[in-house]
């Protein structure tokens, strides 16, 4: 299945949080922090028709993201957020 986000929204898949400490404790996963950090998947249209915005994202970028942001969906068995561009803090280069 494909997902197209409309408008100035985006789809990103998280990445996954680590499962041990530095000091080598494995964490349940009811103590992992949920991740603050995504791969985008798919960028909405007005992002990619805005000359300014088109420049900032694009699919495939490692991002950083508000905590509380966007609507999370599971689609085959996979987890998406989508949310809007402007919750998106910075893009991991």
């Amino acid at each position: 299945m494909n997902l197209k986000p409309l408008g100035d929204r985006v789809v990103i898949k998280k990445v996954e949080a680590e499962e041990k400490t530095k000091s080598g404790i494995v964490l349940p996963s009811s103590a992992k922090e949920q991740p603050q950090m995504a791969k985008v998947i798919a960028i909405g249209a007005d992002i990619l028709n805005d000359e300014k915005k088109k420049d900032q994202i694009k699919e495939g970028d490692t991002v950083i993201f508000s905590q509380y942001a966007g609507t999370e969906v599971k689609i085959d068995g996979e987890e998406y957020t989508i949310l809007k561009l402007n919750d998106i803090l910075a893009v991991v280069e």
